[in-house]
């Protein structure tokens, strides 16, 4: 197929016009696009969204700063007029802080070990294996999704009730050893880029399936499996009902239910900014646990294992 080509109008010193092709008309010589006003009007927008959704941060931030005087102001400080650091300290004291996060701790990081495992492993099934009703299958899984929390809530508790795991952090653990939906069909997709090719000449040079999957498909599949682990952390980390239902004791409890008892127990007259510091601390871990991995969350999204 021709291409188009156009003159610039610039003449050469052979008085023959310099052609460049349409495709290319705008670009710099690198082939990234020139920039021009849109570019900019794009960047404010995107600079504007994003002063946007940090205010809620700024505002947490500035508040567990302030004293008990300053947050009684009004109109209120934009900032603070003094830094009190020690809110910090004192929200880890008013309650077992350091208890409850060592058990949200334990839960989640064997949540996303278990999830990022089973599910890997029947996502491999789904897009790696080729066996009768596999589609068919698959979207039985997907139904799954549509099923809502309420629907479940009864019946799970009633069966954990009749195993004697309640109060304990079995029904908030085990259940990640079976693959979800959601986070099966995000492998799925991602591992169905995997070249048969690339599979059918492992098994024919004698490898098992679970030397491919370990040994191929996995090491290919970590920017997806960092998705699915940093979905699994932030949804066990941030889980209310769970905990609520099914723990009893407070050396039991999350650093979800003991904000909450935290606000109950000071109902009357809320320290805010005891409160925006305890606050700040919890989300802390998952701002960390993003940016260490955006590159890879980022990636894994995109879908593009194999290039």
């Amino acid at each position: 197929m021709v291409s188009t080509q156009i003159p610039t109008g610039t003449p050469t010193a052979g008085n023959t016009p310099v052609i460049k092709s349409r495709s290319n008309y705008g670009r710099n010589p690198d082939g990234s696009r020139q920039k021009g006003a849109s570019a900019w009007v794009s960047r404010l927008v995107m600079l504007a969204i994003l002063v946007l959704f940090s205010l809620p941060m700024y505002w947490m931030i500035i508040s567990a700063l302030k004293g008990p005087e300053e947050l009684a102001l009004v109109p209120p400080t934009l900032f603070p007029q003094e830094f009190h650091w020690s809110n910090f300290r004192d929200a880890t004291t008013v309650m077992p802080f350091w208890l409850f996060f060592r058990n949200s701790a334990i839960i989640t990081i064997s949540v996303v070990v278990f999830s990022v495992i089973s599910n890997f492993i029947v996502a491999y099934g789904f897009s790696c294996i080729d066996w009768p009703g596999r589609n068919k299958v698959f979207f039985i899984v997907l139904a799954t999704l549509f099923l809502p929390f309420p629907v479940t809530l009864i019946p799970m508790f009633d069966m954990w009730a009749a195993l004697g795991f309640v109060n304990t952090w079995v029904p908030l653990i085990l259940p990640a050893l079976f693959a979800g939906g959601f986070f099966t069909f995000l492998l799925r997709q991602f591992m169905l880029q995997t070249p048969r090719d690339m599979l059918d000449a492992a098994r024919v040079d004698g490898a098992s399936e679970w030397s491919i999957a370990w040994r191929i498909v996995f090491p290919t599949a970590r920017p997806a499996l960092t998705v699915v682990a940093i979905f699994a952390a932030v949804g066990t980390w941030n889980d209310f009902m769970g905990p609520l239902i099914y723990l009893q004791d407070t050396d039991k409890q999350t650093l979800s239910i003991g904000m909450q008892v935290f606000r109950s127990v000071n109902a009357q007259d809320v320290p805010f900014n005891l409160l925006m510091a305890a606050s700040f601390l919890v989300l802390l871990p998952l701002v960390i646990l993003f940016f260490v991995f955006q590159r890879y969350f980022i990636s894994g999204i995109s879908l593009g294992g194999f290039k």
